[in-house]
């Protein structure tokens, strides 16, 4: 199925509205990591979801320096640019002018493996800015993009291209575009159950007895536990 394709289907515009918890549940009931340790919300929003683009970061070659990156121009809307710096707390690969520019595209947001600056012009424009930190110290001449579009890392989560990323206030989750429809079905799935879980107790029932009748247990059990692995 084309990127198109998935965009519009039903199942994703309701994946919308997941949570990461939800997301994050998923994944683990499926086996698959996901859960980007250290990326939090910094400014913007704290709501992101869509399909990734990569750039991958370097120390600067002293003899050949490269760009710190103009491909913003080349996004599409919706778009969740993720930079991976390497985690370096020391300098900044995201700023003001990427944020007013990336919020006019209408693009999805931004995640950085390291720290972004300017956060102050993110929240203005309400443009949804994830990193491990803020520091206000320039890349220029420190690092340059070595690679577009490329497996990336944001801690210890890997991140394809085309992966989809959700963000909210607890942090980021990157689900594989290969097990897309497979994860958000499962965590819609889940939370129609606790929704249903949640009204019965409100209506008099005990929480035992709830997480029972909706088969609570089995839907938070790994395919592999049960399974007996």
């Amino acid at each position: 199925m084309s990127t198109d394709a998935i965009l519009q289907t039903d199942w994703f515009q309701q994946a919308r509205e997941l949570s990461t918890a939800e997301v994050s549940d998923a994944l683990d009931a499926l086996n698959l990591p996901g859960s980007a340790l250290g990326i939090q919300p910094i400014a913007g929003p704290a709501k992101l979801f869509g399909l990734a683009f990569t750039a991958r970061f370097s120390p600067i070659d002293r003899f050949s320096p490269g760009t710190v990156g103009d491909f913003i121009d080349t996004l599409e809307r919706g778009t969740v640019v993720v930079l991976d710096n390497g985690g370096r707390l020391d300098c900044t690969v995201w700023g003001g002018i990427l944020s007013r520019l990336a919020a006019h595209k209408g693009l999805g947001g931004t995640v950085v493996h390291g720290v972004c600056r300017d956060t102050a012009e993110a929240n203005t424009v309400g443009y949804p800015l994830y990193a491990n930190g803020r520091f206000m110290r320039t890349g220029k001449d420190r690092v340059q993009v070595e690679a577009y579009e490329q497996p990336v890392s944001l801690g210890d989560v890997r991140v394809s291209p085309g992966d989809l990323i959700v963000g909210d206030s607890d942090g980021i989750v990157v689900v594989p575009s290969q097990r897309m429809k497979e994860v958000l079905t499962r965590a819609l799935r889940t939370r129609a159950a606790e929704d249903q879980i949640l009204q019965a107790a409100l209506g008099g029932l005990s929480l035992n007895e709830a997480r029972k009748k909706f088969n609570y247990h089995t839907l938070q059990r790994s395919a592999a536990s049960q399974l007996g692995l």
